[in-house]
């Protein structure tokens, strides 16, 4: 927070619309919870290695071997902490952060981001709205809710069988419907002419909203689970190719929280002997590895919205690295 501060307190103190309760409650209220959200299994990581090598530098270990207490049972609540974080975890992620996030990057674009004409614009777009209906649109813009030549298709089987085209198509926000502009209906018949209607303007609703129009990972982060899972499912139905950046998200909100298993186990191993050196060394250690479970995450994020990547794969491949080096240190710590 205070190296956002630091970097945003001239545009703060330079506009005259912004409130301190909206910074306070619209912005750092949910820049808290996104981030504390986000680091509470690495943070959990670096509770476990302190506080268990406050334990062995008191000898209180020795004491819990000598009574004959297997690793597997010391680590009980150690596993039964990591439950509990991972549960609200969860919990917050797939539900109270998206929601948070919306706010918070509402905010951000309202006061603090410029957007530039490109990011409002959307270009040579199409969408398969069911299984023989197609829309295209040559150009739309967001900022003001309106297209140019709009067209969409209905085919029975191969044969195209309905075309509606028009030269503007405008959303009419407060009645939830597209208003229409130099339209034309052609209808074509198999035995007999085609049937064309043109007209100056129609007013009706098509099976998509502009919203539809944006594939952007940012959205992602504003989606509950539920509505994301929906939005995904939609998507591939329409005929949209790459939403690797949508299922990166998804399955990141699982990845991430289920890594506090791995790394507790990996703490505790690291931290339960005495070493030369105390707390300090094995802080350094943690320190050391959270970096590296960082940077694994940061890169298979990367990867995994690549188009053709298995996404899935890729955002739980830092869990698998971590999870085989949590059962290498458990194996020996058993020993």
């Amino acid at each position: 927070m205070a190296i956002d501060i630091a970097e945003k307190i001239d545009k703060f103190l330079n506009s005259d619309t912004i409130t301190l309760v909206e910074i306070v409650y619209d912005y750092y209220l949910n820049f808290i919870i996104y981030y504390v959200n986000t680091f509470m299994p690495l943070a959990l990581f670096v509770a476990v290695i302190f506080f268990t090598s406050k334990l062995s530098n008191n000898t209180e270990i020795i004491a819990i071997n000598n009574a004959k207490i297997s690793f597997t049972r010391f680590l009980y609540p150690y596993m039964l902490g990591a439950t509990m974080v991972t549960l609200l975890a969860l919990l917050m992620n797939h539900f109270v952060v998206p929601n948070s996030s919306k706010v918070r990057k509402g905010f951000e674009n309202t006061y603090l981001v410029k957007k530039k004409y490109s990011d409002n614009q959307v270009k040579q777009f199409s969408l398969q709205l069911s299984d023989s209906t197609y829309m295209y649109l040559q150009t739309y813009d967001l900022r003001n809710n309106s297209g140019y030549n709009f067209s969409t298709e209905v085919y029975d089987g191969l044969t195209l069988s309905y075309k509606l085209t028009a030269d503007l198509i405008k959303w009419i926000d407060k009645d939830s419907l597209f208003r229409l502009s130099n339209y034309q209906i052609r209808r074509i018949n198999k035995n007999a002419k085609d049937s064309v209607f043109k007209g100056a303007t129609l007013d009706t609703v098509f099976p998509f909203t502009p919203k539809d129009f944006v594939y952007k990972a940012a959205l992602a982060q504003e989606m509950p689970s539920d509505e994301l899972i929906e939005f995904i499912n939609t998507s591939k139905k329409r005929g949209v190719k790459n939403l690797n950046a949508y299922l990166v998200e998804l399955h990141k909100r699982t990845s991430l929280p289920v890594a506090s298993y791995f790394l507790t186990i990996i703490a505790v191993a690291l931290a339960f002997r005495k070493r030369r050196g105390g707390t300090g060394v094995n802080l350094a250690v943690g320190f050391g590895l959270m970096f590296v479970y960082i940077f694994f995450l940061k890169v298979s994020e990367v990867l995994g919205a690549v188009a053709g990547a298995n996404s899935l794969l890729s955002v739980w491949v830092p869990n698998m690295v971590f999870g085989l080096l949590a059962l290498f240190l458990y194996i020996n710590a058993r020993k």
